[in-house]
């Protein structure tokens, strides 16, 4: 790679400095050091600008705004995609008070973040044009359907989703009719309850809510180096020509460890407390002590002797990570840093798995370690969903623009 790569891959693009840096979630002055050669871009900003590129992001980024909410908001991954296409966020909703506080460093609205949704009525909830939810995995009880088919009654999502999470995004996507809406969730959600969950959902969302609806499970890997999957669920009030196919998913694997892990060599500036030093080396505190690395080999070990497949994993740069789950920050054991032969590994530091979920480095970090590493773990990696906005905002735009006589034949 020549250093004025991204200068030329910049220009293709058609945007200016502040607008990819914005898209990017990079700050200016770093792009402009880029921009000058003063130094050199990780391989996922070339591989980002690349598919801007060649999808035209100029022609979209000036495109009609539209609106939309962020329900279970988490520390906003979802929202970083529905900004990037041009939304504008008017309610976001997420009940634990650090990731409210993440949250509210990084997205600097005029208004608070809502807490439990369970507790706000829709009608408190703006008019929207698209609802965005990464909402929790839950049983549904079917108890008594059977009984009221019998009988003759009434049943449906308010009877088999009451008094799940679920129930909140349907009956908010009844009462608020979006023209678009995207769901996300674990890749198990398709078997979970032996499929009963995922078939509620997709029968609520398709006949009893009347929308188009388009799924599909997508792994981080084509963007970041981290195996992680995901189940998109896409809707849309009217019968647009939406299709999976327009998505743009790099070859697995391109992207390595070494895109992500702290460098130790002076070229990335020391960031306290995670680096440290000229170097930017990683803090002793994220190396695994001698009790700790120890219990976790002889449990693997223990695990290998009866045949289970459980254990640490170990990476080095070349290599690309199991998933970042929620639960990091009790030992770290999914995800260890190799420090070389006889040294113990290290944990990745909140930064780098800030990076391992798509997040710039100006993504601001102002909780705990402990309390980052579960909001890492529970994030969504933000470049899937950046495409899968991308792929989704052309039919949104068109949704929206026809939106008005909608509305005006609704309230005649």
């Amino acid at each position: 790679m020549q250093q004025n790569d991204f200068s030329t891959l910049r220009k293709r693009t058609g945007l200016s400095i502040n607008e990819l840096a914005k898209r990017l979630d990079y700050n200016p002055r770093q792009l402009y050091r880029w921009e000058n050669g003063e130094n050199t871009p990780r391989s996922p900003v070339l591989d980002a600008l690349r598919g801007m590129a060649e999808s035209g992001a100029a022609a979209y980024i000036h495109e009609t705004r539209f609106t939309f909410i962020d329900l279970f908001a988490g520390i906003g991954g979802l929202r970083r995609g529905f900004d990037h296409i041009g939304g504008h966020c008017v309610f976001t909703s997420e009940w634990n008070k650090y990731a409210q506080q993440t949250y509210a460093a990084n997205f600097r609205d005029n208004r608070s973040v809502e807490g439990d949704i369970t507790l706000i009525p829709t009608g408190e909830i703006p008019d929207h044009d698209v609802l965005v939810a990464g909402f929790p995995c839950q049983p549904f009880s079917i108890a008594g359907v059977s009984k009221k088919n019998a009988l003759g009654r009434n049943h449906g999502f308010a009877c088999e989703a009451q008094g799940t999470l679920f129930f909140d995004v349907a009956r908010i996507i009844k009462d608020k009719q979006p023209a678009a809406f995207m769901l996300e969730n674990v890749k198990n959600l398709q078997s979970h309850d032996k499929g009963n969950t995922f078939a509620v959902i997709i029968k609520t969302l398709r006949e009893e809510l009347g929308y188009h609806i388009w799924h599909k499970v997508i792994d981080a890997q084509h963007f970041v180096p981290q195996h992680r999957e995901r189940i998109v669920i896409v809707g849309f009030r009217e019968n647009v020509p939406f299709s999976w196919d327009a998505l743009q998913l790099p070859q697995k694997g391109i992207v390595k460890m070494r895109d992500i892990l702290h460098p130790e060599d002076g070229s990335e500036a020391p960031e306290e407390p995670y680096t440290l030093g000229p170097k930017g080396l990683v803090n002793d505190k994220y190396t695994l002590t001698d009790k700790l690395w120890k219990y976790l080999q002889d449990y693997a070990d223990k695990h290998k002797a009866k045949g289970n497949g459980f254990g640490f994993g170990l990476v080095t740069p070349d290599d690309v990570a199991r998933t970042l789950s929620a639960r990091y920050y009790k030992d770290g054991s999914e995800i260890l840093v190799s420090r070389g032969k006889g040294k113990n590994p290290r944990r990745l530091t909140p930064r780098e798995c800030a990076r391992l979920m798509g997040y710039g480095d100006d993504f601001r970090i102002p909780v705990s370690d402990t309390q980052a590493y579960k909001q890492f773990g529970n994030s969504v990696a933000v470049p899937v969903f950046k495409e899968v906005a991308r792929i989704m905002q052309p039919h949104i735009s068109a949704l929206v623009n026809g939106s008005v006589k909608h509305r005006e034949a609704v309230s005649a």
